[in-house]
C-alpha cells in the first residue's frame, strides 16, 4: 500500500487519553490529531520522536485533520495504526504467503462467530474445512529482533483464543495470525511477564490446535506492505 497523499513529517509532543496526540508539523505549527491504537503503545510514544501523519477531510464524522501512521524508534519505521493490519494481513493471505492457508476460493471479512466475536477472516474452499483467522496487530519490540505480543494485558484477546480452540473442537480449522509493522523483527514472541493470562490462553488455544503464523511488514513514510513470515520464538511453534 502507497500512501497516497504522501504522508506529513512532524515531532511528536505527547500521545494522551488513547486517541489523541499533539505534535509540531514542519512549519513550527503544533497540531492536535487522531491516534489509530487503543493499546499502550508501550516504547512508541517519546516525546520529540519523528512521526508521519496522513491527512483527511474533517467533517462530522473526523474531527481532526491528521492521523498518526508511523514513527521513528532507534532509527526503524514502526507503524502504529492498527487499524490498518487486516489490510495488510488480506494481502499477505492473497499472496499465498501465510503458510497453510491455501487453497481457499472464498475470503470473507468480518464475520460473526463464537460467543460475543467477529472473525478477521474466514477462508472457505471445496473439500476443506472452514478456516478461521484472527488477526493482532504487533508493534512492540524491547529485544533487537523481536517482536512480542501484547505490550498490556489484553482481555479481548483472551476470548478470541479460546474462540478459536472453540472452532476447532468443532471441527474447523482456525489460525492466530500476527501482524508486525516493522521489519527489524525476525522472530516473535507472547510478552508472558506482560500479560500472564494471555499467554496461558495462547498454550491452551495451541494444545487444542489452534495453528499460528506472524508476517512482518517493509515500513517507509511511502508505502507499507507484507513481505516475510516470521518465526515464533522458542518455545511458542507455529502451526
Amino acid at each position: 500500500m502507497q500512501f497516497d497523499p504522501p504522508l506529513v513529517p512532524a515531532r511528536l509532543l505527547r500521545r494522551y487519553k488513547r486517541f489523541l496526540f499533539d505534535a509540531v508539523l514542519e512549519d513550527g505549527r503544533e497540531i492536535t490529531g487522531s491516534c489509530p491504537n487503543t493499546g499502550s503503545m508501550l516504547g512508541l510514544t517519546d516525546p520529540g520522536s519523528r512521526i508521519w501523519l496522513s491527512q483527511h477531510q474533517t467533517g462530522p464524522t473526523r474531527k481532526f485533520r491528521y492521523r498518526f501512521e508511523l514513527i521513528e524508534v532507534g532509527g526503524v519505521t514502526v507503524g502504529v495504526n492498527s487499524g490498518m493490519a487486516n489490510r495488510f494481513a488480506e494481502e499477505a493471505i492473497i499472496s499465498g504467503m501465510v503458510p497453510g492457508l491455501a487453497p481457499f476460493t472464498t475470503l470473507k471479512r468480518e464475520q460473526k462467530y463464537g460467543r460475543q466475536s467477529r472473525i478477521d477472516f474466514l477462508l472457505t474452499g471445496p473439500g476443506e474445512p472452514d478456516t478461521y483467522v484472527e488477526v493482532k496487530n504487533v508493534h512492540f519490540s524491547r529485544v533487537q529482533g523481536l517482536a512480542e505480543f501484547p505490550d498490556t494485558a489484553t482481555e479481548r484477546g483472551v476470548r478470541h483464543l479460546d474462540e478459536l480452540g472453540d472452532m476447532v473442537e468443532a471441527g474447523h480449522r482456525a489460525m492466530m495470525l500476527y501482524l508486525i509493522q516493522r521489519e527489524d523483527c525476525s522472530r516473535m514472541a507472547i510478552a508472558a511477564d506482560l500479560d500472564p493470562v494471555y499467554a496461558a490462553a495462547f498454550a491452551r488455544a495451541r494444545r487444542r490446535g489452534v495453528e499460528v503464523a506472524a508476517v512482518n511488514c517493509r515500513i517507509s513514510p511511502t508505502e507499507i506492505s507484507p513481505f516475510t513470515v516470521v518465526a515464533m520464538d522458542a518455545g511458542h511453534p507455529t502451526g
